[in-house]
Order: structure tokens, then sequence, then C-alpha cells
């Protein structure tokens, strides 16, 4: 099978017609059918459906429509990575982020692109985990950071990062003791995302096993207007310690740590298995792992690294 071949199929089918197509491909029509057909012996079947006012796809010429494209598509990406291994990294990269690691970890990100890869133009996604999740498999994103390292077909996960999850509450709140228990949660009003963020899934998992009611008196998605309603004394709230560190430095939030294993999430950097990485995605990979790395050693990101050295 020859890349040609694919090229004319994919031309026959979207002009309709082999005269039409080989107007289009500057090639004789007799040529171009010979071709078709030689194209159908080797796969075992009759891609195109011949009459006299046209070429129609099959049912097997439509499947094997979606891979030829696919493979004209991977030889040109290739080609593209073999011009720029020597070149600068360039281009629009993708990444993509949960809510609460954008709130850490998109000015670093942003400010060490801009110094380190002057070329490079970032395009930042934020939205849930899932979202993400489908927009990765989709192509649409070229790299992820989200949390959860469970297995999803087709994405590549590196652990990076354990964030762990406190107790928020207003700095009015001067008693607030160093570390609460998990049943505790329940004596305070609670501002939290709605129940299909991942966040609240996870807390209301945790919660659940020991039947503690939580008394949420305000569901807001937006997490900067939950940080705010807790600094107000609206509610309390539960999100990554990272996520609060210049509240908590102006003395406008208090945090406790909860006393329970499962309020911890691990933060991955996830990639598209079945996609080509780019000079400037793997830049931009590198770059997002090492900014992570030194805010978490210099306590700017209070979690634990688990993520390459």
């Amino acid at each position: 099978m020859e890349l040609r071949q694919l090229r004319y199929f994919i031309g026959v089918s979207e002009a309709g017609s082999l005269l039409k197509a080989a107007g289009l491909l500057h090639v004789a029509q007799p040529a171009l059918g010979q071709q078709i057909t030689a194209l159908e012996e080797e796969v075992g079947a009759r891609l195109l459906a011949r009459s006299s006012r046209g070429v129609a796809l099959t049912e097997a010429g439509r499947v094997f429509l979606e891979h030829a494209r696919v493979v004209l598509a991977d030889v040109e990406r290739a080609k593209m990575a073999v011009r720029d291994t020597a070149a600068v990294p360039q281009g629009e990269v993708a990444l993509g982020l949960t809510t609460t690691v954008a709130l850490t970890a998109t000015m670093p990100i942003l400010l060490a692109c801009r110094a380190e890869l002057p070329q490079v133009r970032l395009k930042l996604v934020e939205a849930y985990s899932g979202f993400l999740r489908e927009r990765l498999q989709a192509g649409q994103l070229d790299l992820a950071l989200m949390y959860g390292d469970a297995v999803d077909s087709g994405i590549v996960k590196q652990p990076l990062l354990d964030d762990q999850l406190v107790f928020i509450t207003s700095a009015a709140n001067t008693h607030l003791p160093s570390r609460i228990p998990l049943a505790a949660l329940g004596d305070w009003p609670l501002v939290l995302p709605g129940r299909e963020h991942a966040l609240r899934r996870m807390i209301d998992d945790a919660c659940a096993p020991q039947k503690i009611a939580l008394q949420v008196v305000a569901e807001i998605e937006s997490l900067s207007s939950v940080k705010l309603a807790a600094q107000a004394n609206i509610g309390s709230t539960i999100l990554p310690q990272g996520a609060v560190a210049e509240e908590v430095a102006a003395n406008r939030l208090r945090t406790a740590t909860i006393n329970s294993p499962l309020m911890l999430r691990r933060v991955v950097c996830a990639t598209n298995s079945a996609r080509p990485t780019s000079v400037a995605c793997a830049a931009v990979i590198e770059l997002t792992q090492r900014v992570m790395r030194q805010m978490v050693l210099s306590g700017a990101w209070p979690a634990q690294w688990v993520g390459p050295v």
C-alpha cells in the first residue's frame, strides 16, 4: 500500500467522481481508477460504489476513509517533528488545568514560559478533570495537569505531587486548632462546589463511611468566590493548602489539617498516548514539571513531590 493510493482514495471520496478527482489531483483518470482498484484488491473489500452519477463510499469505504486520514495526518506530523528537532521550540501548546491546580500553578508556569520559551504560545484551558480528560482523548489538549492516577484509556499519566486538602475558615475564627478530626467537618457551616465537581465528590466520599452530615450553606462553582465567602465568614471550606497560601499569609484565612488519609489528592501530568509530542510540547512538559517541583521544594506549594527528580 502506497501513500499516494491513500491520497487518491481520499481525493476521489471527497470529489464524488473519478473525473472530477482526476482534475483536482492532476492525474489521468484511467491511472487514478487503476490505483483505486489496486487499493481495493489489497484491502480485500470494495471501497467505492461506482455508478453513472459518480462514486459513493461503501460501508467498508467509510471505515477505511477515517483510517486513511489518520495515517496521512500522522505522516505530516512525523515530517514536522523531524524538521523541528534542531529548532527552537515554537508554536501553540494547549495546556489544561483543573481549577484548584490553576489557582496555584497558572502564574508561575506562565511567567517561566514567557521567560524561557518566548516563541511558544500557551493556550490555557481551566476545567473539571473529567472535561480535561475528554479533550485530551479527543486531541484538543497537548497536556493536562489534573487529579487522579487511575488508568484512563489512551492517556499516559506522570505522577507529580500529592496535594493535601485542608479545612479553611475566616481569620476571625481565632480559636481554630491546628488539626481537626474528619468528623468535626459536620460542626461547621460550609461553602463548597456543586456535587458534580471532583473536589466535592472526594469530600462527600470521605465523609460517607462515617455518616458525617455536612452543613453546606451554599454551593459555589467559582473557587475564587468560595475563598471570598470563607473570608467573609459566610461558611468555611475545604481546598488544597496551596490554593489559599496568599490569603493565609495575609491573615485573611486560617487553615487546619484534617486527620484523614482521604484528604490527599495526586496531581498528574497527563498526555495522549496516541498523539506524537512536538518539540514545543515536550519543552512545556519539562518546564511545567520543573516549576512545580521548585514550588514544592520552596514551600510555595505545600505538597509532597512524587514526580521525577
